[in-house]
């Protein structure tokens, strides 16, 4: 037997597949408004579809994909769903889709230029476009397309640890004189603390900053404990701040950040993962002032520019600091033409074997252009306004203050909607109802509040006013099941 007759199929085998991939495909996004949001799962039910597959024998292809098919629907929070108001995680573009079916196919190897000159030229083409989005001078913007935020920040807190302090590189920590120290809100993502924790520096090496009474990280705080560091022999080398927090959409003082850090001589981040499309329609766009003179932000495709997971990106205003940080050459690897300035992915990031991550923003961004983006991130944003009228109609108060479709609250009308249990339980009667997906979470670790972000340009009207209907029934059920009036 040939080898590709089971590994690749014969040509009317994959015209099959191709058929019912897209069949399904077609089905679920045309359809996935009317299923449940989350699913009815156990772990035995998912094990008992896995259990028959031992691979001892060739299956028929179409029965496979579609217990794939299946599984999915009947197995998985359906992100894509209108009614998903969680974590970033929105519908994917058709594009986006387009793209990662083409990337899966041609399965073109990013790590050297040499391998894949369309594939590396396309996503500088589309960084420097977006650094110069941002504000950085997109001629000098450097970069690179990440898994996603956590591997942005991960590059951050190393091309900092570089820039500060550049025997690093080669001697590691064990060559520092004193503790290098870094600055996060409390309201920060916790992939710095596990990028701190990876890199050898450890979590003691982060520090937390308060935040104010509006979930902004506390400037005179973070000043007050950078001075007390120094005075105790540490060295701070990394602030970041926050462009849309995952909590609250908070967005910190960026401008005054930065002057802190201008003159503390640090670099200075700004994880704008999901906050950061804010700067693509002009009455967004001053909510974000000052991140142009960040030294590198974080920004995550994924996430509000809908393309499928995951397209993270990390940009830096300072070109050659991620050779200077991950440039290690390799006899095997394929040569740099000569004489010309291009780039090998493999000595500008963490990874090294490269998918084509960048194809699906490329794609989406040609065809929806700017102003398709800016249409969908207005509509977004007035949903959230929306919502957050409606809850405030409703006896809800509204906890946070963001400009961002992010709204976190709890109830107004009696103490005992602000508790955690409170809280908890109508975030479970929600999800577990099926008709929504939204979450409990604390602001400033202290606050219990419930949270719901528009995340789907397909999210409408109606969608917010069943929210609020179902909020308000489950509120009706959890007081008159503890007997409260």
């Amino acid at each position: 037997m040939n080898p590709w007759d089971k590994l690749c199929l014969d040509k009317k085998a994959r015209t099959s597949v191709w058929q019912r991939v897209q069949k399904g495909v077609e089905a679920y996004i045309t359809g996935v408004h009317r299923a449940r949001v989350s699913p009815l799962s156990e772990p035995e039910n998912v094990r008992q579809m896995l259990r028959p597959f031992t691979f001892d024998e060739p299956r028929d292809p179409i029965g496979v994909v579609d217990v794939v098919i299946k599984g999915l629907w009947d197995h998985q929070v359906h992100v894509a769903h209108p009614r998903y108001y969680g974590l970033f995680n929105p519908a994917p573009t058709t594009m986006g889709i387009a793209a990662d079916t083409l990337a899966a196919a041609f399965n073109p190897q990013l790590a050297s230029w040499n391998h894949s000159p369309f594939g590396v030229e396309v996503e500088c083409h589309v960084m420097r476009v977006l650094a110069g989005r941002f504000g950085y001078d997109a001629e000098r913007a450097d970069g690179t397309f990440t898994t996603g935020g956590a591997e942005a920040n991960m590059t951050a807190l190393l091309t900092a640890l570089v820039h500060v302090f550049p025997e690093y590189a080669e001697r590691g920590l064990r060559c520092l004189e004193k503790q290098p120290t870094m600055y996060v809100s409390v309201e920060g993502h916790h992939s710095f603390l596990r990028a701190a924790r990876f890199c050898g520096l450890g979590t003691d090496a982060v520090r937390e900053i308060p935040v104010d009474g509006e979930y902004r990280m506390d400037v005179k705080a973070l000043t007050a404990r950078m001075e007390s560091d120094r005075k105790a022999g540490a060295a701070p080398f990394l602030i970041v701040a926050n462009a849309g927090t995952t909590n609250g959409g908070v967005i910190d003082p960026i401008e005054d950040i930065a002057g802190v850090a201008n003159r503390e001589n640090v670099w200075y981040h700004v994880d704008a993962a999901w906050g950061g499309a804010a700067a693509f329609v002009d009455e967004l766009r001053p909510f974000l002032d000052g991140i142009e003179t960040s030294d590198s932000m974080t920004f995550d495709s994924h996430k509000w520019l809908s393309v499928p997971m995951g397209a993270g990106l990390y940009l830096t205003r300072h070109p050659g600091i991620l050779d200077q940080t991950f440039r290690i050459t390799a006899d095997y690897m394929p040569p740099r033409p000569l004489a010309q300035e291009v780039v090998d992915p493999y000595k500008h990031s963490i990874q090294c074997s490269r998918r084509f991550i960048g194809l699906k923003v490329f794609l989406s961004l040609a065809v929806a252009g700017w102003e398709g983006y800016g249409s969908s991130i207005r509509h977004q944003t007035a949903m959230g306004d929306l919502l957050r009228k409606e809850l405030g109609q409703a006896g809800w108060e509204v906890i946070n203050r963001s400009p961002l479709p992010l709204v976190c609250f709890v109830d107004g009308q009696q103490p005992r909607g602000k508790t955690q249990a409170f809280i908890q339980a109508v975030a479970q009667e929600i999800v577990s109802s099926g008709k929504a997906w939204i979450s409990a979470t604390r602001l400033g670790r202290k606050t219990p509040v419930l949270r719901a972000c528009i995340t789907n340009c397909l999210t409408n009207e109606d969608d917010i006013r069943d929210l609020v209907e179902s909020l308000n029934q489950a509120r009706d059920k959890i007081y008159k099941k503890e007997g409260c009036s």
